[in-house]
């Protein structure tokens, strides 16, 4: 339920706070006297588009806050839990706009997004303006406000998951027949890229083995030589190891007339001896690797070149030619097995689109089962609201294949027939402005049994009525009121003197500017207002004395 109403400079309103309570409220003024920038300042604090024009002439910004008091504050657990909200007992939105149009949102004074806004403000309020009868006139509505009767959401999710995985699957068969297609076309060039891949046989990692080979090939004779003055160096007649072995030699000679004095000397020669032939060894293997036969630089080179020009025209890298031998050998396989493998795919995609079907019709059945409770209720709706001669019908007709979707099989529409006799035809075509009024009201009577917004609010959805039939639409509203808040604003009378409260909006002139005030009526002050709203600027007694019956009649009630 909607408590209180904070605004700060939205367009006439400077500085407004209002308190509600439950049951049926009423906002009554003037021709333009600012009642619908009440509804337009609290469509901001429940996430509403924002535009610049809302902030009141001369100032910063504009600042909404509404603060509710949800039946169950436990429905909001897991969405605030997700968004690192802390649960609380009241639910206060609050909505900043600035002159140059940013807004910001917040959520019990947590920075939020405004569609989290919009998504907690819709839980809470439904607001059903003066044109939204127009909305009735769209049959593309009408599925929504038969599944909300049907308890169905915005459909069934089955139903959604079903024509998702359907059309997925024929997603595959196209893919599958293009890609056929493309390779049937293409066959003779993949057979000759295949055999001319399998011929050269390339290896993941030999690009670098080459290449790696080739800078050796290329400096072989510098470094065969080096290797060989190197050698000689360490083994030859002038060479380390014969300048080891003398030492060793000399040193043996006196080594018992010193005793172990030269013990680790001769270790040291020997331990250098033995590097000495590891490095020996190590060389003739560094020049046993080094294939320096006639043209084997030119083999390797030919073979490095091939590769590389071999994986350009593939689009590659030369490491990469062997997953490309693979694709290929895939994409004739598709060719060879194709049509099994289509096939496949089809038998696969036509399951798929028949358990779409079942759970669609499935579906479809529980639309005509709720369909004939809601003609129902709003027939039964119509009498009070002076309607006792038109009929209300839902029509639930097949959809062509190419329109169905994640909603089903169904177009639905709600058809009218507002005199005996007369074939329905569409709400929009047959309901005059008026009827369309009584037509959205009883809608919405009737779909208040089934749940909805603890707060509903009507903007002069009695325009078009009076008299009786206002009064009607009265009494239909405070019926709606005994299960939920009701907010109406009216300009009928017989409306007004139903409600539970009543505030009065007027424009007024406040150091130089217009602004819109909004006041909390006593008894006294709502006599001459629903007396005003009878007979005009002028009250007379006559009209004070209907307004009274008015009351004392709603009192009764």
């Amino acid at each position: 339920m909607l408590t209180d109403l904070s605004i700060r400079d939205v367009v006439l309103i400077e500085r407004l706070d209002l308190s509600f309570s439950a049951g049926l409220a009423v906002l009554t003024g003037e021709t333009g006297a600012g009642k619908s920038i009440l509804l337009d300042a609290l469509g901001l604090a429940i996430g509403a588009r924002a535009e610049s024009r809302l902030v009141r002439h001369g100032s910063q910004q504009a600042v909404v806050t509404a603060v509710f008091e949800p039946r169950d504050p436990g429905a909001f657990a897991s969405m605030f839990e997700e968004h690192g909200i802390e649960p609380a007992d009241q639910i206060i939105l609050r909505r900043t706009l600035g002159a140059d149009g940013r807004s910001r949102a917040y959520l019990n004074d947590e920075p939020i997004s405004v569609g989290l806004m919009r998504l907690v403000g819709t839980a809470l309020v439904e607001i059903q303006g003066q044109f939204d009868q127009q909305g009735l006139m769209d049959a593309a509505t009408h599925r929504e406000v038969l599944d909300a009767y049907a308890g169905l959401g915005s459909g069934e999710p089955g139903c959604a998951v079903e024509y998702a995985a359907w059309r997925e699957a024929e997603k595959a068969v196209v893919t599958a027949r293009e890609k056929a297609k493309k390779s049937r076309e293409n066959e003779a060039f993949l057979r000759f890229s295949l055999e001319e891949l399998e011929t050269l046989g390339p290896e993941k990692g030999e690009e670098d083995a080459l290449s790696d080979e080739r800078a050796l090939l290329r400096n072989a004779e510098q470094i065969v030589a080096a290797t060989n003055t190197a050698d000689d160096l360490l083994n030859g007649s002038e060479g380390a190891d014969l300048q080891l072995r003398q030492a060793a030699r000399t040193l043996e000679a006196v080594a018992e007339q010193v005793g172990g004095d030269l013990a680790d000397a001769l270790a040291a020669i020997d331990r250098a001896a033995i590097e000495l032939q590891e490095a020996s060894g190590a060389l003739a293997r560094a020049v046993a690797g080094i294939d320096a036969s006639e043209g084997r630089l030119e083999t390797v080179e030919e073979r490095l070149f091939t590769l590389r020009e071999t994986a350009r025209k593939h689009g590659g890298d030369p490491d990469d030619l062997p997953e490309v031998i693979t694709a290929l050998k895939d994409q004739l396989a598709m060719i060879d097995g194709g049509e099994e493998r289509l096939a496949e795919l089809e038998k696969a995609a036509e399951a798929k689109k028949q358990k779409f079907i079942d759970t669609a019709k499935a579906l479809s059945a529980k639309r005509r089962k709720a369909a004939g409770k809601l003609d129902g209720g709003v027939n039964g709706e119509l009498p009070p609201l002076k309607l006792e001669k038109a009929t209300f019908q839902t029509e639930i007709a097949d959809l062509p294949e190419t329109e169905w979707g994640p909603h089903g099989l169904d177009r639905i529409q709600f058809l009218v027939a507002t005199n005996p006799g007369a074939p329905p035809g569409p709400i929009g075509k047959i309901a005059s402005g008026g009827e369309l009024s009584r037509f959205l009201l009883a809608l919405k009577v009737t779909l208040a049994e089934r749940g909805g917004a603890p707060t509903m609010i009507f903007d002069e959805v009695d325009s078009g009525v009076g008299g009786a039939t206002a009064a009607a639409v009265g009494e239909r509203l405070g019926q709606l009121a005994q299960s939920r808040q009701v907010l109406v604003v009216t300009h009928s009378p017989q409306v007004a003197a139903l409600g539970r409260s009543h505030w009065r909006v007027a424009k007024g002139e406040s150091a130089g500017a217009m602004i819109t005030a909004v006041d909390a009526l006593d008894d006294a002050d709502r006599l001459e207002e629903i007396a005003r709203m009878l007979s005009g600027a002028n009250v007379t007694e006559e009209a004070r004395a209907a307004a009274r019956r008015l009351l004392q009649g709603s009192d009764a009630a």
